[in-house]
């Protein structure tokens, strides 16, 4: 699957060799999409893994700026030019991000980060624009950036502006009046979003870099403790409930979160099977929740995404923080369940969290990731 995916050429001069999302339903390459395949490809062809993340350095502007979505062989379409956040068409890549993770995946898949000053000057880059507070953290712009699209933990924030729903373009059409500028569209009235997922793998990128941990700051800033989960923190504060979704247990997979933190994450909310230790685990959304959707992936033909489902790289970064804490039998569970579904309906984007059929884009390369949970050999840093 991965191989049929894997795409090389040259634009202006800079070779490109990098593993499509899902062949034709995700043809360009998408930022979080490769460091994820790259980590997977480490198994098969480690130079691959190398390629696969020097193609998203080949991209990076001068000062370190690497788009959500990169347009090696052809540009947007006018049809997607509606929802890509691109000044124009002639754009070689969007103007906004998503997480940043290529730190963590070079670390994973290649080797030292530190030592390539291209990958430095990117994550220099995201912190500059991005942590807008000084205190390590990063805002976004939009759901999109956050790589989880149109769950629903957005719908009260962004309103009927949010990815998914009618009216996304509009945001979309604004901010790129707004040069995609997180401090203009502070400037405007926002909304902009400091969220726990998103700052997550910022974390493990500095992690992977040598550089000071931000569990501390994530912990103070967005950690619920009467809930006993972690809220995202939105700017203009949003008033009425905001689902839970699977990024509020995220922090599991941070190696120095707190231990009496990770346990209340994992026996009050992912091992209660109400909530997400549904049969396929982990559910996207909180079952309980009324936003929680498992089968159904549209709304007026519009596709969404994050609302039930269970997805592989979720998956795969609970499980590494359930084996940290210790609860290697409900990690091997997790695997025993996941694994048979995978096998059975073959590498698809999600699974109903139920009967774990197959839903969204085939052959779709970052649920290879369950070649990690497979050979039980979960992601790790060596802390200093």
């Amino acid at each position: 699957m991965l191989e049929q995916g894997w795409r090389e050429g040259e634009r202006a001069g800079v070779r490109f060799a990098y593993t499509e999302p899902s062949p034709g339903r995700y043809p360009w390459q998408w930022y979080w999409d490769s460091c994820f395949a790259a980590i997977a490809w480490r198994h098969f062809d480690p130079a691959r893994s190398r390629a696969e993340l020097e193609t998203l350095l080949g991209a990076a502007e001068p000062d370190g700026f690497i788009g959500h979505t990169i347009f090696w062989e052809r540009p947007v379409s006018w049809k997607r030019f509606l929802f890509y956040n691109v000044r124009s068409r002639g754009d070689f890549m969007t103007r906004t991000i998503q997480p940043p993770v290529l730190a963590y995946a070079w670390r994973l898949a290649v080797g030292d980060p530190a030592e390539v000053p291209a990958i430095a000057a990117h994550h220099d880059w995201v912190e500059r624009e991005r942590d807008l507070e000084g205190d390590g953290l990063l805002w976004v712009i939009q759901p999109d950036e956050t790589g989880l699209d149109a769950s629903p933990q957005f719908d009260p924030v962004w309103g009927r502006r949010a990815h998914g729903l009618p009216l996304f373009p509009l945001l979309v059409r604004r901010n790129r009046r707004l040069g995609f500028d997180i401090r203009r569209v502070r400037e405007a009235g926002g909304p902009i979003l400091c969220g726990a997922m998103t700052n997550v793998l910022h974390g493990l990128s500095r992690l992977a870099l040598g550089r000071e941990s931000i569990t501390p700051a994530l912990v103070e800033r967005l950690w619920d403790e009467r809930a006993g989960l972690f809220r995202d923190e939105a700017w203009p504060q949003v008033s009425g409930h905001v689902p839970v979704t699977w990024a509020a247990l995220s922090p599991l997979a941070l190696p120095d979160l707190p231990g009496a933190i990770g346990r209340r994450i994992v026996e009050e909310h992912l091992l209660d099977e109400s909530r997400f230790w549904l049969p396929v685990p982990p559910s996207s959304v909180a079952a309980d929740e009324p936003a929680f959707s498992p089968s159904k992936d549209t709304f007026l033909g519009l596709r969404r995404y994050w609302r039930g489902p269970t997805w592989i790289n979720s998956a795969w970064l609970l499980w590494a923080g359930l084996l940290r804490l210790g609860y290697e039998e409900k990690a091997r569970e997790l695997v025993d369940r996941i694994a048979p579904v995978v096998e059975r309906e073959g590498l698809r984007e999600y699974y109903d969290p139920y009967s774990g059929r197959g839903m969204g884009a085939r052959d779709f390369a970052w649920s290879a990731l369950v070649v990690d949970m497979v050979l039980g050999e979960p992601p790790s840093l060596e802390l200093s």
